[in-house]
């Protein structure tokens, strides 16, 4: 159940996202990212739904669900031999228990079998670049604001 303190590892499941799953997504999206944009000064209650709602593409996204309930969001958006891993966010109860590594394995996995590189952007001083630091992702480039990590595909 969402929430214990117990590790929840096995109990996770992707599965493709509909037009109808935008609406929780947006929320989560909100939650996750709250901290690290307030911290930079960028927090727009509006703004950090509206980038998602017009950049979402379902047919790229998956829902994460643990136990059956909706739980994360991620996508993996082709561009030009390559990926971007994109709206990534779990919820903050579940932050800690090896979701979220499980998930980029799997998504790494299908990567590396395709042999192409993916890049991501995290937000400066964002905990989560520690993640991708252990997924093999490295640092290409930054701004005031994001930080661009590249990650080869595999041998």
């Amino acid at each position: 159940m969402l929430g214990d303190n117990m590790p929840i590892v096995a109990d996770w499941e992707l599965r493709p996202a509909s037009a109808a799953d935008l609406d929780p997504m947006l929320e989560l999206r909100a939650v996750v990212m709250r901290p690290d944009l307030e911290r930079l000064g960028r927090y727009d209650e509006h703004r950090v739904r509206q980038r998602m709602r017009e950049a979402y593409e379902p047919r790229h996204t998956w829902v994460i669900e643990v136990g059956g309930d909706f739980a994360g969001c991620v996508a993996l958006r082709p561009d030009a031999g390559s990926y971007w891993l994109e709206h990534f966010y779990l919820n903050p109860d579940l932050h800690g228990r090896g979701i979220g590594s499980a998930v980029v394995s799997r998504l790494l996995e299908q990567c590396d079998r395709e042999g192409v590189t993916v890049r991501l952007i995290v937000l400066r001083g964002s905990p989560a670049r520690r993640l991708y630091e252990r997924h093999g992702f490295a640092f290409e480039s930054e701004d005031e604001v994001d930080v661009v990590m590249i990650r080869p595909a595999a041998t």
